[in-house]
């Protein structure tokens, strides 16, 4: 057992984090382990791996994710920006990187090589703004003659510029969500909510318009008929074949003929596996770890910090909704890791720094601590108007 009375850096952290929130992101993980063993071999022999090397892999991704959550959820709230806006300007720089040097990949470029290491920068741009448009959005409550709401609108901006250009329309639509509920919690305008309205509504209908790759998603979608909907198809008979509990741990056949049954698609072979059953399972934890951070949102009495916590935690919901929804054809295809369950480097460690920012956040802190922080905004404040 861990005394309380040993003042040291990981005993505060243990006695103040919560630890219901920070367990389910641990189950999530192990699901994610298991649901790969049972998906990811047919995929592995079908490109000339061996069967179990996307499991291989994820466990040696898992030992960074693991050490950056940790390292994140030591942070106090002030260096949870510092760092937010260090990692935001990285990723950011290695986005506009990708459309130059990246590897294209089904005629898109979202990866680029470092050290050796394939990578995806858009995944660490959407924790980071996130918690920097909370961070402009607090700003602009408490400090109204300050232009902050514009520079949101500016990160925005800046931030999918680059990813319609590569193109990334998953990463962008998911930013946009965010970044707007960000907005309307603030407390905007009724004429700013309209604005978006229409400002949303006009770029979906250009896209759809002007890009024939949106197009065809939209199409397939509306119409099964008129494009490749292979993957959905096989996906939606894999919740058929499954029922309510399953056929059982490696007895699914959906797996040996879905192309990316270890990634975007690796919901529906639970499905068949496992069954509803777990699956529901799945979504209800997924379910409890955004209503237990917007809890604790609602619970503190400072604008950024209900903001960044809200943000962390709509964020990893609506990807995890939108990643789910795609295999069971409720939206149309757009190319999503289900948190901490897909295969994929990028999306377990940008996870990770996410989730670490959420503990970070929702960590109890000492009446002393939220004093210092109020005393220092206040000084700032002071300044300011001097």
């Amino acid at each position: 057992m861990m005394s309380r009375a040993k003042r040291t850096l990981f005993g505060e952290w243990w006695w103040t984090v919560d630890r219901l929130l920070l367990g389910s992101l641990v189950a999530l993980v192990l699901i994610g382990i298991v649901l790969l063993l049972a998906a990811s071999p047919p995929v592995a022999i079908r490109l000339g791996y061996e069967p179990f090397h996307f499991v291989n892999r994820q466990a040696m991704y898992l030992v960074p994710a693991l050490a950056v959550l940790i390292a994140t959820s030591l942070l106090t709230p002030r260096q949870v920006r510092r760092v937010a806006l260090i990692v935001f300007l990285a990723a950011l720089a290695l986005v506009f990187a990708t459309l130059v040097v990246g590897a294209e990949i089904k005629g898109a470029r979202r990866w680029i090589s470092l050290f050796g290491v394939s990578l995806q920068p858009s995944e660490f741009i959407k924790p980071a703004l996130a918690v920097l448009s909370a961070w402009a959005f607090s700003e602009s409550a408490r400090r109204p003659e300050m232009p902050t709401t514009f520079l949101a609108m500016g990160l925005l901006l800046v931030s999918i510029t680059p990813l319609v250009l590569q193109p990334d329309f998953g990463q962008t639509v998911l930013i946009v969500l965010v970044w707007c509920s960000l907005f309307f919690l603030s407390g905007l305008a009724w004429f700013w909510v309209a604005g978006l309205a229409g400002g949303g509504a006009v770029s979906v209908y250009a896209a759809y318009q002007l890009i024939p790759h949106v197009r065809k998603r939209f199409d397939s979608f509306m119409e099964p008929g008129s494009g490749d909907t292979f993957q959905i198809d096989t996906a939606l008979d894999s919740f058929a074949r499954g029922g309510w509990l399953g056929r059982g741990p490696g007895e699914g056949t959906v797996k040996r003929i879905l192309p990316d049954g270890h990634a975007d698609f690796i919901f529906a072979v639970a499905a068949e596996e496992f069954g509803l059953v777990l699956c529901l399972a799945v979504a209800a934890m997924f379910a409890f770890i955004v209503l237990r951070a917007l809890l604790h949102a609602q619970r503190d009495e400072d604008p950024f910090m209900r903001l960044a916590i809200s943000g962390l935690a709509l964020l990893f919901g609506l990807q995890s909704t939108i990643a789910m929804a795609v295999n069971l054809h409720l939206v149309p295809a757009k190319g999503m890791t289900l948190p901490f369950i897909s295969y994929g480097g990028s999306s377990l460690i940008s996870l990770a720094y996410g989730m670490g920012m959420l503990v970070a956040l929702t960590r109890r802190r000492p009446r002393a601590e939220s004093i210092a922080e109020l005393e220092h905004f206040q000084a700032r404040l002071a300044g300011a108007r001097a």
